[in-house]
């Protein structure tokens, strides 16, 4: 009975698509949540051209998302989270090819002293790059020096504990190919509404080789402002040798209502050469906590590479 309850609770949210992370089903101490989004969204720019493409690249996507917890006892519970996207292209650069991909598939206990999980998930580390994410667009292009430092990591064990306004977080990759492990650290604090600090790093076998990444984030609110700043430094491999490698990411976001304003710069350089150099300006608009348009552009400041301008509408559910 309580299985046919819950099948139709997901199907009732999957067609109305009424709310955000709607829940659809709660009882004896077990929730289940569904949401998702729909963007259609597109990019114009030279570097879509090709013998046979022309400028204008479709980028449009899809995301569904499930959520579920259940109490097992004082202090105990379980949760899980699966989330994938949809894509509408088939061309390299956007999923390899691949139109439906797993972004998030993972599982674990929470207790007294933190949650314990496994699966595809965020790697520690992101939960400090996220201070510059800002946009709907172009930011975050810096910021992983090395892989390990990335989102959705395969594979990926993580511990989380929350201690008032103190956020720690370990993770440890168990790579299916050999010598190709990574684990890191990061904290974050929050030293009043207003300013919040964090710290992290990242350490992982590449080959024969070791990569490195230290992470070091800012983000700073008053009002309608926001502002986010980040650093990283390491040792990546390039050609077959271990490299210098450093990156800094620089956001300001400005809510007039119900329309912001974004700007963010991204820089990296990997051996004494830049990989990403570029401005990007972004206006959002947002009707509501389900729809919004944006529109950005990026100025690109690396030799042979051309400026980018994308759009798009998104619906969330």
């Amino acid at each position: 009975m309580k299985k046919a309850v819950l099948t139709t609770a997901i199907l009732t949210a999957l067609v109305s698509g009424s709310s955000i992370a709607a829940t659809v089903y709660d009882s004896e101490g077990t929730t289940l949540k569904v949401g998702g989004r729909a963007e259609a969204r597109f990019n114009i720019s030279n570097e879509n051209e090709s013998s046979t493409d022309s400028r204008f690249k479709d980028k449009s996507r899809a995301r569904f998302n499930l959520v579920g917890k259940t109490a097992l006892s004082d202090g105990l519970y379980g949760f899980g989270k699966y989330e994938a996207e949809l894509n509408n292209s088939t061309s390299k650069g956007d999923g390899d090819g691949d139109n439906l991909t797993n972004r998030y598939f993972y599982a674990g206990m929470g207790t007294d002293i933190g949650e314990f999980s496994y699966g595809k998930q965020d790697s520690a580390q992101v939960q400090v790059t996220n201070f510059t994410d800002l946009m709907n667009t172009f930011d975050e292009e810096a910021a992983d020096l090395i892989s390990g430092n990335k989102d959705k990591r395969d594979n990926n064990f993580v511990y989380t504990g929350k201690f008032d306004a103190l956020s720690v977080q370990a993770n440890y990759v168990a790579s299916d190919q050999k010598d190709s492990d990574s684990f890191g650290v990061s904290a974050v604090y929050g030293f009043n509404e207003n300013l919040t600090l964090g710290l992290g790093y990242v350490g992982q076998d590449n080959g024969t080789n070791s990569e490195d990444q230290f992470n070091i984030g800012a983000q700073f609110k008053l009002d309608a402002l926001t502002l986010g700043a980040l650093y990283g430094t390491g040792t990546a491999v390039s050609g077959g040798k271990e490299v210098d490698a450093d990156d800094y990411e620089l956001g300001a976001k400005y809510k007039l209502g119900k329309t912001s304003l974004i700007a963010v710069y991204n820089y990296q350089e990997v051996d004494n050469s830049d990989t990403v150099d570029h401005l990007a300006l972004e206006v959002e608009h947002k009707f509501n906590g389900h729809l919004r348009v944006y529109t950005g552009y990026k100025f690109e400041q690396l030799k042979n590479t051309d400026d980018q301008l994308q759009a798009g509408i998104r619906y969330d559910f």
